[in-house]
Formats: C-alpha cells, structure tokens, sequence
C-alpha cells in the first residue's frame, strides 16, 4: 500500500501498440468523469499506471491517491484499514485510526487485487459507493467520504459472482467502465519502446555508459511470450545492465531469453560461443541428505567461477520473498554440512533457531547427523552422495521405489 500524488498523464506511459491506443482512449473518457472503473489484466501489464494516468487528468489531479493492495491484507484487519477504527473499539486498538477511505477524501481511492476483498468488507464497500458514507470499527454514527474509486483485479470476476465468493451486486457496481489491459505478448510492438525507457532509466541509476540496445536482442526481447508481462521485461532489463560491460545491450546479455525460447543461435551468430563460456554447473560435495522429497532441495543457481547463488527473482520476473530465500539458505547450508550443529555455524545462528525454523520449513529430520548416516550406510541404506544437476545438487540412487 503507498499514497501518491496523481501527477501521472497519458502522454507519460510509454505504448505505441493499437490494442493500447484503445485503452488509452477509454481512460481518457473515465478520466473526464467520476464513473467507477474496474481496470481488468494479467499481473504485471501496469493496471496501476492506467489508474494514476486518470486520476492525473482528471479534476481530481493533484489530490489523494491512495493505493490499497486488498491480497496483501490480512482479513481480520480489512475493515480496520479500509474504513478505521476508534480507540478502544476492539483489543489492540489503543488509538485512532483514520481509513483508507478517508485519507482518500477528495481524491481517489485504487482498490488493487479487489477481488481478493473478504465478503464481510463487500458489504461496508457497498454500502459506501451506494451512500458515499463509512462506518469506522467502533464508531456511533457513519462518516461521509468524497472520493473516487478504481479497481484493478487479475482474476476473472464473472467466474468468482458465478462461485459466491464475490458478491454480484458488488461487481455490477463496480464494473459499470470496465477497461482491459492486454498482456504483452498480444503488443509486441511496445516491447522495444519499453526495453528502451527502461535502459535509460537503470542506466543513469547504475551509473552505466549504456547508450542502446542491439538489434538482435531487441528481435530476441520482442520474439519472447513475457508471461510476468512489463514487470518481467524492467526486471530483464535492469539484469543485463548490471551484466553488460559495454555501450551497448546485446543478446549475451539475455542469456536465461535465449535459453527460453532455445534459439539463441539463430538469432545471433555468436550466441553458442557466449552460452560455452557461461559458468558450468556446480557439484556439491556429498553430504547426508532426505531422498524423495523436493523440499530439501534449495533452488540455486551457478554464478562466476564456482560460485553459487539463491534465485531471487522467479522465472515470471517476480521477486522472491525472504522467507523463501532464507529457506533455500537453509537447505544450502544443511546440505553442505556434516550436522546441523556445523550448518548452524555455517548461518551464523545458534541451534535452536536454526531448529525452529527447520520445523516452520517441515525438515525435522533432516539432515540425519553423521552417526546415523554411517550406520544406514552401513545397513544398507538409501543415503547416496549426490550429483550436479543445474546448479543444485540432486540425490542419486539405485533403488527403483525411490524418487531423486
């Protein structure tokens, strides 16, 4: 969730396809009133743009714009964050708050992921388009709001009304000027605008003398399906920035593109030299390990010259979370060490936390501790050393009814 200033205008984003000439054409009519919008898209393909751009040329330009993430908030602090709450209205609640709403008096409000919304908060939601009035969490009579509403979902709506876990009232009220984004692969024609603007932008953050973007990778950048959508190609470009050494961006510097749509040497000739001197897969050294589960199993990747690496970003472009690299840390350090006493060193924490967090991650058991691996060897158990597959060491073995 962030408050913004609707500065944003039309003429700022960066498009050239007709299928967004469209949307550009609709948001210009929305923006000249105060009907409700519900922008529909793939995640990624910049629905929150399309909503500042409204509210920048719009009457409300300049006033609140709140922007509220309704997947990202827990449901039993819906109402609170949406409408607020008075002192003393429920435990916890030891001050004030003012709502989402209300900070959006004036101006407008954009309600992101709407139909992630919990069914209790429809019913206030309702109610405050139909009366244009709140009711705070503990609150004796209702407060009226003066804001202008947009919503963005990536989900199909009918398809949730159809199920009862949206209420059809709700979205007939909101999906009065419904406004599609199309994904990228259907304008490919704005993937070299925009691979342009954002080389410009993260080459003057980075401090880099980038000036272009060759030819053969600006075919590859525009022949790729871009499932994570805008997102996914700002994030490929800001990568190979960082990659790039000279003053222009070529394929080598698209190297997981290439991969992808496994034609890297039809687009550029020197493309296979550049894929053989990419860092080789890793072997890890053998170490006791839990077979047939892929939990144990940290997804990493080879960096350099024998230097390995936690994913951080996801194949759709998408950031990672912490607790997801700190797991696959975790898996790391525990299947490279001889124990978890050593893995715990390794991490820099004591036992008991590494511990705790091996149960919120389901690896009790895991790795079996020196002593225990020799006697299973010994008895003619299924602990194997292990072999490189990709960047991560995968468990090898004999035994049919096992899975590596």
């Amino acid at each position: 969730m962030a408050k913004l200033d609707g500065v944003l205008n039309f003429t700022d984003l960066v498009l050239r396809a007709e299928a967004m000439q469209r949307v550009v054409g609709l948001a210009r009519r929305a923006a000249a009133s105060t009907i409700p919008v519900l922008i529909e898209g793939e995640s990624g393909v910049g629905k929150e743009l399309i909503a500042r751009a409204i509210q920048g040329e719009s009457e409300r330009a300049g006033k609140p714009f709140v922007i509220v993430n309704c997947g990202a908030i827990p449901d039993k602090l819906v109402e609170s964050i949406l409408f607020g709450h008075e002192k003393g209205s429920f435990t916890g609640a030891i001050d004030k708050r003012i709502g989402k709403f209300q900070e959006a008096d004036g101006g407008t409000l954009f309600l992101d992921e709407i139909s992630e919304l919990p069914l209790e908060a429809q019913v206030k939601l309702l109610r405050a388009l139909h009366d244009g009035e709140i009711d705070p969490v503990g609150a004796r009579r209702p407060i009226k709001v003066n804001f202008r509403l947009i919503s963005a979902t990536n989900r199909d709506m009918v398809q949730l009304v159809k199920e009862g876990t949206f209420r059809d009232d709700l979205y007939y009220r909101l999906n009065v000027f419904p406004i599609r984004v199309p994904p990228l692969r259907e304008r490919p024609e704005d993937v070299p605008e925009l691979a342009r603007h954002f080389l410009a932008r993260f080459a003057t953050e980075e401090g880099r003398r980038l000036r272009s973007i060759g030819a053969e990778a600006l075919e590859l950048l525009t022949r790729c399906s871009w499932p994570g959508n805008v997102r996914q190609l700002e994030n490929a470009i800001f990568r190979a920035v960082v990659l790039s050494d000279g003053e222009e961006l070529t394929v080598n510097e698209f190297p997981q593109i290439a991969a992808q749509l496994g034609s890297a040497r039809d687009v550029a000739p020197d493309a296979a030299s550049a894929a053989a001197s990419q860092p080789r897969p890793i072997t890890l050294p053998p170490a006791p390990v839990m077979l047939g589960a892929e939990r144990t199993v940290p997804q990493t990747v080879a960096v350099g010259n024998g230097g390995l690496g936690i994913l951080a970003i996801t194949p759709h472009g998408e950031l990672r979370s912490l607790e997801a690299m700190e797991g696959d840390m975790i898996r790391l350090a525990l299947g490279r060490s001889r124990g978890r006493a050593e893995a715990a060193r390794s991490l820099g924490i004591g036992r008991s936390t590494l511990y705790r967090k091996m149960r919120e991650l389901g690896l009790e058991g895991y790795p079996r501790e020196p002593a225990v691996q020799d006697r299973e060897q010994r008895n003619g158990s299924f602990a194997m050393p292990a072999q490189a597959v990709g960047g991560t060491a995968i468990p090898t073995t004999g035994r049919p009814d096992i899975a590596a």
